[in-house]
């Protein structure tokens, strides 16, 4: 399991970049390699992604999110991943906006380019591209402000 952590302050407001980020089926525009994200419903999305040529399916959970300050969620099928997305104000417009996932590679090409450092590279690239997203929008593509707290609290 490799775990990877990136940032990138975006000069929009919190809100925005929240709104913007909950957004999933956006995620193609920015995402390398996300062919498709569909939300299901609050708390599942089905995504489907083409890397080096090999197209996967899978769908994730969303096990926490808490408006202007994280989304986290989980694989449930397909290769194993886990994260956590968190949005912190640094002054009225400006926002840090930090990504860490765990990651499991799988099969000897996910393993090799884990190894090799593409899988962060990869990650840095969507941040990068996030924020000129988010930036060069007057507005965001819409937003979802529900709570969804970890499994197990009251």
């Amino acid at each position: 399991m490799s775990t990877i952590t990136e940032s990138v302050d975006v000069h929009v407001p919190v809100s925005r970049a929240y709104n913007q980020w909950t957004q999933f089926e956006s995620f193609p525009a920015f995402m390398d390699g996300v062919e498709n994200v569909r939300q299901l419903d609050d708390t599942h999305t089905h995504w489907v992604t083409k890397v080096g040529g090999a197209t996967r399916e899978f769908d994730a959970t969303i096990t926490e999110q808490h408006p202007d300050e994280r989304v986290a969620w989980r694989s449930i099928n397909g290769p194993t991943h886990a994260g956590v997305v968190t949005f912190h104000r640094l002054d009225d417009a400006t926002t840090r906006v930090t990504a860490q996932m765990d990651i499991d590679p799988e099969g000897f090409a996910e393993e090799t380019a884990d190894k090799l450092g593409i899988i962060d590279r990869k990650v840095k690239g969507d941040m990068r591209r996030f924020k000129e997203y988010i930036e060069s929008r007057g507005a965001e593509t819409g937003g979802w402000r529900g709570d969804i707290d970890p499994p197990g609290t009251i």
